[in-house]
């Protein structure tokens, strides 16, 4: 299975790279697995609702861009819907098998997504009403998707 991970911004610490780094390690027994850092656009404090809409936008051609055609697409957005581990267990072993095995997942920066990666994505995935750091995602995305390996080939992990 191919999953690609597309990101706006950088890790900055060098603790988020360990954790994407020992989830990158832990992934390659079950996946081909993509990571895409893509820039992001500087954010002052004060800025207009249509400054942040053209940084959403610039961010999501970006994003576009990077997206492989054939993939399916979900993004991590705050109004997604609410997964527990074992649905996303079962939404990825079935675009293994009937979708392809092609998953691309989408983490957008500061500001969110823009409207047309939203159009784009094939589902939207909510880790909470709670708002995270884009780079803490990244972590506790990959370390979701390793559990749902994980419980999809019934090895000990989740518990």
């Amino acid at each position: 299975m191919q999953i690609q991970v597309v990101c706006v911004g950088k890790l900055k610490e060098k603790y988020w790279s360990d954790g994407v780094a020992e989830y990158v390690k832990r992934l390659s027994a079950y996946a081909r697995l993509d990571i895409r850092e893509l820039p992001d656009e500087k954010t002052p404090d004060s800025m207009s609702p249509a400054e942040e809409e053209q940084v959403r936008t610039r961010e999501g051609e970006r994003i576009l861009a990077a997206l492989k055609p054939d993939a399916h697409v979900v993004a991590l957005a705050i109004e997604g819907e609410m997964w527990t581990s074992e649905q996303l267990a079962a939404h990825l072993d079935k675009q293994a098998v009937y979708g392809g095995g092609a998953v691309a997942f989408v983490i957008g920066g500061s500001l969110g997504l823009s409207p047309a990666v939203l159009s784009r994505a094939d589902k939207k995935l909510s880790f909470g009403r709670m708002t995270y750091p884009h780079q803490l995602m990244r972590v506790l995305l990959l370390e979701q998707v390793y559990r749902a390996f994980r419980i999809n080939r019934g090895e000990p992990y989740h518990k």
